[in-house]
């Protein structure tokens, strides 16, 4: 080919390369990640996915969420930790690990400190819940909100929980949280901590003898195949949290900011109403599956966690637990 042509092709390809780089600084988008444990059909799922279209939307494509489901970048600890060092924009986890990152948050955890769902809820939408939002910043975990997650209670292999003395000699699964342990024992089960991946396997196999969960996680993780007990003794009210890396949401303009908060308030409402709906076909067709769904007296089971209520006489969180009670 002759200089000139090469010249030519030289400069045409400089002009290409300018044109394209101008147009990917226009069509610049803010892309964050968002990654969790929970099947795809779970309602916070799908809550966390009307979250995402509603940021598209607000954003005119500016922000965008892509969301990586079923433990895909990793378990709800390893997520935390990514969130922690920037690596990751955002997670939903439970409120119970998140005590191994966040002291306060073990109040959740601890079981019957709440009346019914409204008591909850206000608690959440009040001032406390807001503290506890904001608690978690200076470990860089930035709480944007609570999505509901219903009531937790046993479901068991071999033998109905009905009252607490059913728990003795089981071996009941737990999230990683030292609150959720000290539940168990105090009722009288052997608490086994295991991660949600690997628990329909130890389930099968004996490793543990029962779980905790609500409808919705009991059914989608098809865990009544093998366990035909669910006893709704409720005995925690659990939310989901949505967490954002610190160092993530400061790197976002004030307005990219405002879109994404906004779509997360917006989207808490919406995920409440697929809850309701999702519990009520996750215990519909568990039945169907052969379970027995069991609803009993809760009485012995507030008794027996007295005991567990008082052993944090003293500490910060015995004062959220007044708190909590003193809201009508």
């Amino acid at each position: 080919m002759k200089t000139e042509n090469l010249k030519k092709l030289f400069i045409l390809i400089c002009l290409v390369s300018i044109f394209q780089a101008g147009c990917q600084t226009q069509s610049k988008v803010r892309v964050l990640k968002l990654a969790h444990a929970l099947d795809i059909n779970h309602p916070v799922h799908r809550g966390m996915v009307y979250m995402a279209e509603l940021v598209e939307q607000k954003s005119r494509g500016q922000v965008c969420i892509d969301i990586y489901p079923s433990e895909q970048l990793g378990a709800e600890r390893e997520l935390v930790e990514l969130l922690q060092i920037g690596s990751l924009a955002m997670t939903k986890v439970s409120t119970s690990p998140l005590e191994g990152f966040i002291p306060e948050m073990k109040v959740f955890s601890i079981p019957y400190i709440f009346r019914d769902e409204d008591h909850l809820w206000k608690v959440l939408k009040g001032d406390i819940g807001k503290r506890l939002l904001s608690a978690g910043e200076k470990y860089y975990l930035k709480g944007m909100c609570y999505y509901d997650a219903g009531s937790r209670s046993f479901y068991t292999k071999e033998v109905p929980i009905e009252n607490p003395n059913d728990l003795e000699g089981l071996k009941i699964r737990v999230q990683k949280s030292l609150t959720s342990v000290k539940m168990i024992q105090t009722l009288g089960g052997s608490a086994t901590p295991i991660s949600w991946g690997e628990l329909y396997t130890a389930l099968q196999q004996g490793v543990v003898d029962g779980a905790e969960n609500n409808p919705p996680s009991f059914y989608l993780s098809k865990h009544y195949e093998v366990c035909k007990y669910y006893s709704l003794d409720e005995h925690t009210s659990v939310p989901d949290i949505l967490i954002m890396s610190t160092h993530v949401w400061n790197s976002l303009t004030p307005q990219e900011q405002e879109w994404v908060q906004a779509a997360v308030d917006e989207s808490v409402d919406y995920q409440r109403t697929l809850w309701k709906e999702g519990s009520e076909h996750a215990l519909a067709e568990v039945q169907k599956a052969g379970v027995k769904v069991i609803y009993p007296d809760k009485t012995p089971f507030q008794e027996k966690v007295q005991s567990m209520h008082e052993s944090y006489r003293g500490q910060p969180v015995y004062r959220i637990m007044k708190e909590i009670e003193a809201i009508p």
